[in-house]
Parts: structure tokens; C-alpha cells; sequence
């Protein structure tokens, strides 16, 4: 079976384990001889399990059965599918591109955003990533002249269509700071972090120095109280409520600014949302760019941060 075929059947195999939440093989056979894909055939257990093994070695996802529950299937490590998750951006493109391929007489009608590959840069920096070595790359900041930068690259982000790495560095301590205690990380020293944005890369090649990542460093996390690509520590995370008018109310609700988002007030036009994260330019921008439609309730520097960039907006029109 060619492999485009395989790839249709693994990506539907675990769409309907994961909506049905857990299900009998039999009912899974139900819905396949429904596709068409089955050609009408049943779904053997022989080639169920060759998709289930096939699909755990592909995008690490674990399809386990429930025997006190009926032998239903069910994914074991169902958090590899959260929204930001790898495995669920492998299957949603994997499952658009699916839908694409057999659509072609509709490309034309089907629209998608650019996103900057830089499929190079992407290779060179998962095999640093894996191999456990620095990288040497050529950045160009915007108005800037060219600069080098040798750093660890400790994870790669995807936002808003452009691809990140987190580079780590290592500078000495000053005298009022404490520094890291670290293993691999030198006496004295204390690590940082900086964001590269791909599209901004002008050079990159791998070294043979080693480094050795942060056993409890965690890519998730690390992100978790920010809105973005942009990390600025000296950031303090904290409670923002942003008042929605109108429609961005619903808007606002089935795409929410943050996980953190919940509901604390409402009115005949409005309703109130409260995030807690560490409100930087990313955060900033995606505000201003929803207009009139929302407000920063607080905190009160926050809401005069904003109305001053929509002021100075106003201005540049006079």
C-alpha cells in the first residue's frame, strides 16, 4: 500500500479513537467500511494492530485497550494531542494535506498562509538539538548590522507564521547575582535566553562544542506565562482582565488569549476576561490589532500602555 494511502488511514485511526474517547474495535470497523477508504472491507484486527504499532512509532501516540471496560481502545498519552502539542500540528497538516491532495480541482478555492521554512536552518538545528551541540549562527536584527552568536539551541516555537529557535547562553556572574547550580553548567556562571527568529538567520553552521540541557527544562513550560515568541524574564507575570465588545466577545471565547483565560464578568455588550501571563510586545500587538473591539480593564499601567500606542497611531494619521 503506498504510503500516502497509510498516512490517510493512521491519521483517521486516530481522529476516531480520540473523538469517541474510547471505543470497541467493532464499532471502529463500523465507521471504516463507512469511508472511503475501506472499499467496503472490513478493518482486520491483523491490520489494526499494524496501524496502532505503526502510529506509536510515527507520532508517539499510544492506542492501549480498556479490558475491564468492554476491550475499548483509547489513547494512553492523550496530553501529546493538546493544541500546541507536535503531534497534533503533524495531524492536522497531515490531515489538510489529505483533504488538499483530493480536492485539486479546488486549489484555486483553497487558501493558506506563508510560513517561512527555512527548511535548512530547520534540519541544522533539530540535529544540533540531538546531538547536543552548539550552533554558530549570523543574525541580523532589524536596522542592525550583522552580529554572531554561539548558543545552545534548547527548543524550536512556531508563531504566527514564523519559526523561533530558543538559543541558551552562559555569561559569569556579577557580583550580586547568585549563580546556577547546574550540572554541565561552569562554576560561577549563570545561563540566559534569547529568542532567533529563522527568517532573521543569515548563517548557521554546527560546532563541536557539547552542552548538556537542563534536566528540568521543560519547552511548555518555559512558555506558559507568555503570549508569543517574545520571553523577557524581567516580564512580571500577572493578572490582565481585558473587557470584549460585540462580537469579539465570542471571538474571544472560542479562541482565547491564554489557557489561563476565564470568565469574570458580563453585560448586555460585553464580557470581561481575566489571563494571568507576562504581558509583553506580542501581547501588546495582538491587542491593538483587535481595536476598538476590546479594553484593558487592568492592570492600570497596561490600559495606559495601550491607549498611548493608539494615540500615537491616531497621530501618525494627522
Amino acid at each position: 500500500m503506498k504510503s500516502k494511502m497509510l498516512f490517510r488511514e493512521y491519521i483517521w485511526l486516530v481522529n476516531t479513537i480520540w473523538k469517541a474517547r474510547k471505543i470497541s474495535l467493532a464499532d471502529i470497523n463500523s465507521k471504516w467500511v463507512r469511508t472511503s477508504m475501506s472499499d467496503g472491507k472490513d478493518l482486520s484486527r491483523t491490520t489494526f494492530n499494524r496501524h496502532k504499532d505503526a502510529i506509536e512509532d510515527i507520532f508517539g501516540i499510544f492506542i492501549k485497550c480498556d479490558a475491564s471496560d468492554g476491550y475499548k481502545y483509547y489513547i494512553q498519552n492523550s496530553h501529546a494531542l493538546h493544541e500546541d502539542s507536535v503531534q497534533s500540528w503533524m495531524l492536522s497538516t497531515l490531515s489538510v494535506s489529505n483533504v488538499i491532495s483530493e480536492s485539486m480541482s479546488l486549489q484555486d478555492r483553497i487558501l493558506l498562509e506563508s510560513v517561512h521554512t527555512a527548511d535548512d536552518y530547520f534540519d541544522l538545528l533539530t540535529e544540533a538539538m540531538k546531538k547536543g551541540v552548539r550552533v554558530k549562527v549570523v543574525y541580523r536584527k532589524y536596522e542592525d548590522a550583522p552580529k554572531s552568536y554561539l548558543f545552545a539551541p534548547y527548543c524550536i516555537k512556531l508563531f504566527k507564521p514564523r519559526w523561533y529557535v530558543l538559543g541558551q547562553f552562559e555569561r559569569k556572574a556579577e557580583k550580586d547575582e547568585s549563580p546556577m547550580r547546574r550540572t554541565g553548567l561552569p562554576k560561577g556562571f549563570i545561563e540566559y535566553f534569547r529568542m532567533f527568529s529563522f527568517d532573521r538567520i543569515q548563517e548557521i553552521e554546527l560546532t563541536d562544542e557539547k552542552f548538556e540541557i537542563a534536566p528540568d527544562f521543560s519547552a511548555e513550560e518555559y512558555f506558559q506565562d507568555y503570549y508569543g515568541a517574545m520571553v523577557i524574564d524581567s516580564v512580571k507575570r500577572e493578572r490582565v482582565v481585558v473587557r470584549a465588545f460585540g462580537k469579539e466577545r465570542f471571538y474571544l471565547n472560542d479562541l482565547p488569549l491564554h489557557e489561563t483565560q476565564t470568565i469574570v464578568g458580563q453585560g448586555d455588550d460585553y464580557v470581561d476576561f481575566s489571563v494571568t501571563l507576562r504581558p509583553t510586545m506580542d501581547f501588546f500587538s495582538h491587542l491593538l490589532s483587535r481595536s476598538s473591539q476590546v479594553k484593558v480593564l487592568q492592570p492600570q499601567w497596561l490600559a495606559d500602555k495601550i491607549k498611548q500606542m493608539h494615540i500615537d497611531a491616531v497621530e501618525r494619521y494627522k
